[in-house]
Parts: C-alpha cells; structure tokens; sequence
C-alpha cells in the first residue's frame, strides 16, 4: 500500500492542483460576472438623429369604464411640479449642468436588466410608502377623476374603503359642478364595479362605501349615511346647490368629516378617504394645522380638484355679469399664494395687482395637506373663460424642470416663518413687501377712475396727488433698501428668493418712474382740462403711455423729484426685466417681467363711457359672494 501511495502520490497531487486552479478560476469568472455593474448598449441613441415621436409620449386619458379590477401601480410617485417630498434642487439648473453638455458614454456589455412589472409595483408601491403629489396637472375634470379611480381602486385592494366627496358649493364652482357631475356618473360606475367584483370574490379588499357633502361656510352631509347604492349616489350630488355667503371653511370642513367618520371607519377596518372639489383655498388656514395632525392621526389621504395659485398674490379675478343689466364687475376669490406668505409685492404703484397670474404651483395650504397626508392635489389646465385679469390669458403651463428649482416651502407657517426671519435678506425683502402692501395700507391705492368733468377732476386729483407723492417717497426708500442688501443676493441659496429680490427692484424701479408721470398728467390735466374725445364719454382713465412728460420747473419744485436720477431709474428697470428673463426663464417671474416690460414708463387720462349703474351702489350691492 506504501508502495502504492508512493508511486501514485505525485500524479495524484498534480491533478488536485490542476483542478483547484480550475476551480478556482470558473469562481473568480462568476465573481466577476457579479461584480463588474451590468452595462447598457446606447450608443445608437446619442450617434443617431432621432424622430421626436420614438422617444416621447403623451399620455392618454380614457374615460370609458373599464369591466374589470385590473392591477394599477400606485399614483404617488411623479415627476410633475412638487412631486412627493421633494425639496428644491441645487440652483444650478439642471440643463446648463456640464455633465449634461457633451455626455461621453463607455458601453461594451449588454446585461440583462430585472425590472419589476406592473404587478409588482402595484404591490409594492401601495399608500403611505410616499408622500403626497402636489402638482399633478390635468386637462379637465374627466382626467383627474379617472386617476382618482385608479388610486381608489389600488387602496381597495389593501383595504376596505369609505370615500368622503366634499364639493364645494360657492358661487364660483357652479359651472364646474356640471362638468364634475357628467364625469363623476361615468367614472363611479368604474369603481362600482370595483366594489361588486370585490364583494362576488369574498376578498380581504371588502367593498366601496360612500358620503357625499357639500361645504360653504358650513357642511351639509347629503348622504350622511356611508351608501354603495350607485343611484343613491348620482342623485346626491345632483342636490348640490350653492352657497350665498361666499365662504368657504375649508379645513374645517375636513375636520368635521375626520370627527363624523374617522373612529368609524377605524372601529370597520376601514381607510377613510377625503376628496375636496374647490377651486378657492379656503378662509380658514388657521385651521390648517390642526387638519394636518387629524388627517395623519387617522391615515387618511386628502385629493384636491383645484386650480394652480396665484403667484404671489391671495386672488384671482371673475367677471360677473348681472343678468339683468348685463353690466360686468371683476370678483375677487382667494386662490393664493403658492407660499405660507407672499413672496411677491402686492402693489402695482397704484393698487392691488389684478393680473390673475398663474404660479404653476398648488394654493400653499392645499399642497401642505396634500403633501402631509398622502392624497394628490390635481391641477386644472383646462381654460377658465371668467378669468379675468392682465395676465388671464397668459401662458400658465411653466418648464417643469426649471420650476423645481423655485418650489415652495412646505413647512408649516410658524416653521416657515423662522426659516425665513433668520436670513436677513429674505426678511428685508418681506418687510419690503408687507410695508407696500395697499391690502393694509388704504393709501397706497390711487383713483383708477375720475369724473369727466373738470371741477369733478380737480377735487378728485388733488386728493390722490398727495397719495401720490407719499408712495414716490415710499418707493425711493424700499429702492434703497433693496440696493443695500444687493450684496446677499449671489449668497441666497434658494431661487426663490433670489428671484423674487430681482423682480420687486425692477418693479419698484419702475414704479418710481410712473408714479412720477401720474402726477405730471394728473396737474397737466387739472390745470387744463381737455375736451373728451367721445361726447358720450362720463369718466377720466388712468392708463399707462408709452410717451414720457417733461416736467416743468414748477412741477420739479413741487414734487421734490430728481428727473436724472429718474431717467436712471427707467434705464434700470428696463435692464433689470431683461436681467430677469434671461436668470429665470420659464419661470412666472420671467413672465411677470416680460409683461410689466411692455407697458409704458408714462401716465395719461383718456376718456371712457361707463354704464352709469357701474357705479351705482345699489347696483354694487347685487354682487354675489363667490
């Protein structure tokens, strides 16, 4: 046996060592094959030119209702404005990065990619993983509602479901109420099927219950037992009918609703759901907080079917006509701003802004709900043909990729607040704002209309001359201010704030200027009065001009103006708007710069004809609340 071991040991040690070395490189090669990053083959994508239509898509909206519960992925994850918790992005923007000029990509292995499939995201993805999306945009009522069903449908398929429809009964949702109602039938019966087919299947996810109530200044529950009687349903929300008062309790409503419905839907296992049809923010943002806590407390996600804020500004502007006289007044209705507090002026030079300018972003309170309960605020595009304003009909779709670097701070206000008073810029520019606001300071509102004759004329300039003269004194000193702080603006992270520094000093530049004009038209007119071009004219404009009065010594004496320090100041408004457009495009606060660029730096009268019951009090009184 020795012999033989002998004879046979070194062969036998030869073949162990070829096999280990063999063994040992087939482990080292499945190693590798783990270790090295799997790789893509995209040359072809960056070498070839392209037709626009391989690479991109729209997505198409289908209402017809479906006959089945088919697996949909969970809705919150997006790239729209302010998706899920997002805070803003770094204030290089993302096209001008480098890396994004010429991108040189390495590929020599194509691995096999795993990617879960629709299935597998609609388990994994399910409510509560993500925060709530707070600009998902939609073209109508239609599509928001079928996105909606879908996300119905995915928590029915964790849970048992009781959805609470809030609809907002102000005047001015009443001819959205129609268009809700035309989608709401055909959609419901999607989700009714849900339910049955839920219920006919015995599965954990239980059946669909719900309540529908309408809110103004108070609620009213018109089902105000949980129903799955489709019919029921349908009719409930055709008793919908408005509210006069013109308020509406927002949040306190929701309160309300999570008080009747939260312990039962928990006591039945079931996920209580709050969908808010409004297209105002609500009086009552005092109560937002609360409303937060309660809504997290009991997992219940809020959607809003809403319109985008008002940038800057707490309203918009309706025309309403009266049916009777068919005369139109502008409404105002609070739709803003996209911020815990106004990051814009309020003021024009004369008065409250009334341009109804979108902000591409939900109403702040709104969006704050949204984001801290897990609901989706669902942003209208579509047209809104009462809007009235000098920025109605402006573009209100903005770059999306650029917008994220100007999102809003969602924080609650008191946070919000803090943040913002800790930074001398950001503070200054606020107290900036707050002190020019003709909200709370009547003063700086000056006469858009004067009467035709010129006794009537004079009286009426005289008192809005010294208005006049207190808000050039004003505006030289915000100027100034705003100069002083020039330093900080390169050191603001945020470009937000940035932008807004920017577009308040070229403002108030120009403001400057046309303050100066009005009162140089205003005692050119008064001194001699000029005839109407139209005899049937009965009121004296304020208007902007494109051409420049020259003021006389006199006037120069009077008003206490430097006319070379205010031709400087046109020249840097002009460059400022410039400066604007080109650091923030695709922005509200390029356009906003863009549009203020083209009105004239002078002031003139022209004369107009108004329906006397315009001004009739009696008539005023008429106005419904919206």
């Amino acid at each position: 046996m020795n012999r033989l071991f002998t004879l046979l040991g070194p062969a036998l040690a030869v073949s162990v060592i070829i096999h280990a070395v063999i063994l040992f490189g087939l482990f080292m090669w499945k190693m590798a094959d783990q270790i090295i990053p799997a790789r893509l083959m995209v040359e072809s994508v960056f070498e070839e030119e392209r037709d626009t239509e391989e690479f991109t898509q729209e997505m198409s909206i289908d209402t017809t209702v479906s006959d089945s519960l088919s697996a949909t992925s969970g809705g919150m994850v997006t790239g729209n404005i302010g998706a899920a918790s997002s805070k803003p992005m770094a204030m290089q923007n993302v096209l001008e990065s480098k890396a994004m000029q010429n991108p040189t990509v390495n590929i020599t292995k194509l691995a096999s990619i795993t990617m879960s499939g629709a299935g597998d995201v609609a388990v994994d993805l399910g409510e509560g993983q993500v925060s709530g999306e707070v600009g998902a945009r939609v073209e109508g009522y239609g599509a928001a509602m079928h996105r909606l069903t879908q996300e119905i449908r995915r928590m029915m398929r964790q849970e048992q479901v009781l959805v609470v429809w809030l609809f907002d009964a102000s005047i001015s949702l009443k001819d959205d109420r129609d268009e809700i109602r035309d989608n709401f039938h055909k959609i419901y019966e999607e989700l009714d099927i849900a339910r049955q087919q839920a219920e006919t299947k015995k599965a954990k996810h239980g059946h669909l219950e719900t309540v529908i109530a309408a809110f103004g200044k108070t609620i009213t529950y018109i089902t105000p037992k949980p129903t799955s009687d489709l019919k029921e349903i349908q009719e409930a929300i055709d008793k919908v009918h408005d509210d006069p008062s013109g308020e509406e309790n927002t949040y306190q409503s929701i309160l309300d609703v999570i008080d009747r419905y939260g312990k039962l839907a928990n006591s039945s296992k079931r996920k209580l759901v709050i969908v808010m049809m409004t297209d105002e923010t609500g009086i009552d943002p005092q109560a937002l907080e609360d409303t937060v806590a309660k809504t997290k407390l009991y997992k219940s996600p809020v959607f809003f079917l809403g319109r985008e804020a008002i940038f800057g500004y707490p309203y918009a502007r309706l025309r309403w006509q009266n049916p009777e006289t068919k005369v139109t007044y502008p409404v105002n209705v609070d739709r803003g701003p996209e911020t815990a507090m106004p990051e814009a002026l309020q003021w024009t030079g004369f008065g409250g802004r009334w341009d109804s300018a979108s902000s591409g972003f939900a109403p702040y309170a709104q969006a704050r709900l949204v984001k801290e309960s897990g609901g989706i605020f669902f942003m209208l595009q579509s047209e809104e043909k009462d809007l009235a304003g000098s920025a109605a009909r402006l573009e209100r779709k903005f770059d999306d990729i650029r917008m994220k670097q100007y999102e809003p701070d969602l924080d609650s206000e008191r946070d919000y607040v803090s943040v913002r008073d800790k930074s001398d810029f950001r503070r200054t520019i606020w107290n900036v704002i707050k002190t020019l606001n003709p909200h709370l300071d009547r003063e700086l509102n000056i006469a858009d209309h004067y009467p035709i004759e010129p006794d009537g004329f004079r009286e009426t300039a005289a008192q809005q001359f010294q208005r006049g003269l207190r808000a050039s004194q004003m505006t030289k000193s915000a100027i100034e201010t705003l100069e002083k702080l020039r330093p900080q603006r390169d050191l603001e992270p945020q470009a937000r704030w940035r932008a807004a520094y920017d577009l308040s000093y070229a403002q108030l530049l120009a403001y400057q200027v046309r303050i100066f004009q009005y009162l140089l038209a205003a005692d050119n007119h008064a001194k001699n009065p000029p005839l109407p071009k139209d005899p049937k004219s009965n009121r004296w404009d304020r208007t902007y001009a494109s051409k420049l009065i020259e003021p006389t010594p006199e006037q120069i004496k009077a008003t206490g103006v430097d006319v070379k320090e205010l031709e400087e100041a046109r020249k840097k408004a002009l460059a400022m708007y410039d400066y604007i457009i080109e650091q923030h495009p695709g922005t509200p606060w390029a356009q906003r710069a863009g549009q203020e660029k083209t009105w004239g730096f002078g002031m003139q009268f022209v004369d107009r004809f108004y329906d006397p019951k315009y001004f009739d009090p009696k008539e005023i009184a008429k106005i419904p609340k919206f």
